[in-house]
């Protein structure tokens, strides 16, 4: 029977609320949704600028990512939450140039996004995802 483990790092922000980082269990790991947050400070970064706010939000992903002994090329899903519509473009070009720097394997990660209110004010998006360990 595979054990189930919490992943942690001090790499990325410490969950705010009663949830793990992230889950590993065999070669699943579940990334919790992550904002733009300064890992060490605790802060919400870059307000108002939705593509800085993307680039830390997934480099908080790849921080637990990392932690759970995977590598981000070996994410197979992320799911986006935006605050406004009319962020998706620039979103958009901040999260592909981050996506593609990250994927040696050039296989991107499957995506979805979703419009939707998110508990800080300041938080413009938000970002979970999934990776598979070979």
């Amino acid at each position: 029977m595979t054990v189930k483990t919490r992943v942690s790092t001090d790499a990325a922000p410490a969950p705010a609320h009663t949830f793990s980082q992230g889950v590993r269990k065999g070669p699943f790991v579940q990334v919790s949704g992550q904002g733009p947050v300064d890992p060490v400070t605790g802060e919400y970064l870059h307000i108002g600028d939705v593509a800085a706010q993307t680039i830390r939000t997934l480099e908080n992903v790849k921080a637990i990512v990392e932690a759970s002994g995977a590598t981000f090329d070996d994410v197979v899903m992320l799911r986006v939450y935006l605050t406004a519509r009319e962020d998706f473009a620039t979103m958009n070009e901040a999260y592909g140039a981050f996506v593609t720097a990250h994927t040696p394997s050039g296989v991107l990660p499957s995506r979805t996004t979703v419009f939707t209110g998110l508990p800080r004010e300041e938080m413009l998006v938000e970002i979970d995802g999934m990776a598979v360990v070979d």
